[in-house]
């Protein structure tokens, strides 16, 4: 299955610290081999993986590819996004 980043996950993951991106290269290998993560509310069309206890990554799923949109490092960086959709 192809992994396909968005821009701005591609620059989240560039800027974060090698141990931390690390982890979620560990985390999508993984959404391969497991069913999805939570299913966001308000009719975002998207998975949310928790990576570490602050930090988690937002990704869709289709039948070939999975799209990565967000990676975040921090509870508030994922809550700024998600509370942008209310």
């Amino acid at each position: 299955m192809e992994r396909v980043f968005s821009d701005s996950a591609r620059q989240e993951l560039a800027d974060m610290p090698r141990d931390m991106k690390s982890v979620f290269l560990m985390l999508l290998k993984k959404i391969h081999t497991r069913p999805p993560g939570k299913h966001l509310k308000y009719r975002i069309p998207c998975h949310a993986g928790k990576v570490t206890k602050q930090a988690g990554i937002i990704y869709e799923i289709s039948e070939d590819r999975t799209y990565i949109l967000h990676c975040f490092t921090s509870h508030k960086e994922y809550g700024h996004w998600y509370s942008s959709y209310k």
